[in-house]
């Protein structure tokens, strides 16, 4: 009797955990899937791979990958650090790199730049790739330039990356001791917006590209709010209260992106996500210390070296991620705190070297959603998480 009670019983949970499974794929292949940031286009350039190669174990991302993991909509980011010669002419080598891709799958890819073009490429099977500048540098304080980029097909623009520009200052310039070049603070530079800088805030309202305040100083934030006409993006960064860092949001700026009809994409990034991470990464490093110095003889950029260890020392590296439950704790907090009207996920993939535990490229995303589902999350609410919600706030920015 007790032997069969007990296969009653793990049939019961087997065939419990086979229908969440089928609900998961239901609610995660149904719904529109909009990822606000990744990286590819320079991690491509700088690797000498394309999107539409095969890349598994190479990079995040590829495009079979992407579509696998149920991604209707991409922003991929157009970046270049703060010390780059001519960083306009990096951001349209990499337009086109994006565009290029597109051209040669046509199938499978379309640019996209409104919420109905996404839509439609959603119902067709194609994968909606649009742009999303990260740092305002890229516009070289000219507004014409952000103009023709808008023209160009760009969506968004992250005001500052790291680096601040001559007319809004980084989270990380305005809390640290050494300011970055290349808009470095100095005694005459008042942290926030300039004229300019609210000028520029204003022309992106006007055209309807999104205003993003990733990597943007407290004080830059505050005073965009004061400004702002329509629903700003946060498009890759988390909570600073489960996670101290700069590049995370404080308590006061979440609910005032949920007054103003803005919403926050979550960076899947361990440094953003687990406040322990930063001690366990430099535990890493102190031990490759000798390895890692000469590395940076060879090329002085940091995250060069911290890409080959990783790759070097992978079994180390598995034991430094979190867990991925923690990323979904930040959603858990935005939804308590702003509802959940105002999350979304910004996974920064091929532009970090550490992510969650289980989230290892783009066709992880159906974790998400199974975890949201276990969360207790609803249909309806999954649905506005993937993309319903960037869509709202799109939709807002485009009315004139």
């Amino acid at each position: 009797m007790f032997q069969r009670r007990l296969f009653l019983a793990i049939t019961g949970i087997v065939f419990a955990l086979g229908i969440h499974a089928q609900q998961g794929k239901k609610i995660h292949f149904g719904s529109i899937l909009i990822d606000t940031h990744n990286d590819i286009p320079s991690t491509a350039i700088d690797e000498g791979v394309s999107f539409d190669q095969s890349l598994k174990n190479k990079t995040h991302s590829d495009l079979q990958r992407m579509l696998a993991g149920g991604v209707d909509a991409q922003f991929f980011s157009i970046w270049c650090d703060g010390n780059k010669k001519n960083p306009n002419a990096w951001a349209w080598r990499e337009i086109d790199t994006v565009k290029a891709w597109a051209s040669r799958n046509p199938q499978k890819m379309v640019m996209a730049t409104s919420v109905k073009e996404i839509r439609k490429a959603s119902r067709r099977g194609q994968l909606a790739s649009l742009l999303g500048v990260e740092g305002g540098h890229m516009i070289e304080d000219d507004m014409g330039k952000l103009i023709e980029l808008h023209k160009g097909g760009v969506r968004y623009m992250t005001l500052t990356w790291n680096n601040s520009t001559s007319w809004a200052t980084s989270a990380l310039d305005e809390t640290s001791p050494n300011p970055s070049e290349g808009g470095a603070l100095t005694a005459q530079r008042k942290k926030g917006l300039t004229e300019f800088g609210q000028e520029v805030v204003k022309m992106m309202n006007q055209l309807g590209m999104l205003v993003d305040l990733s990597h943007v100083g407290e004080q830059t934030f505050w005073d965009v709010m004061k400004i702002v006409t329509k629903p700003v993006l946060v498009s890759h960064s988390c909570v600073y209260t489960l996670c101290p860092h700069r590049r995370n949001l404080k308590d006061e700026q979440i609910k005032a992106i949920a007054k103003n009809g803005g919403v926050i994409h979550l960076n899947f990034y361990s440094g953003f996500v687990d406040p322990a991470f930063e001690a366990r990464s430099d535990a890493f490093t102190a031990k490759h210390k000798t390895e890692m110095d000469s590395l940076l003889k060879v090329n002085p950029e940091p995250y060069f070296m911290e890409v080959y260890l990783f790759n070097k020392y992978p079994e180390e590296v598995k034991a430094l991620r979190p867990p991925m439950s923690m990323l979904l704790d930040h959603l858990d907090y935005i939804v308590k705190i702003a509802g959940v009207d105002h999350v979304g996920l910004g996974s920064d993939f091929d532009g970090v070297n550490s992510l969650p535990e289980g989230l290892n490229g783009v066709e992880d995303f159906p974790k998400i959603t199974d975890e949201l589902i276990k969360r207790g999350y609803s249909k309806k609410e999954i649905q506005k998480i993937l993309g319903g919600n960037l869509l709202r706030v799109m939709a807002a920015n485009e009315k004139k």
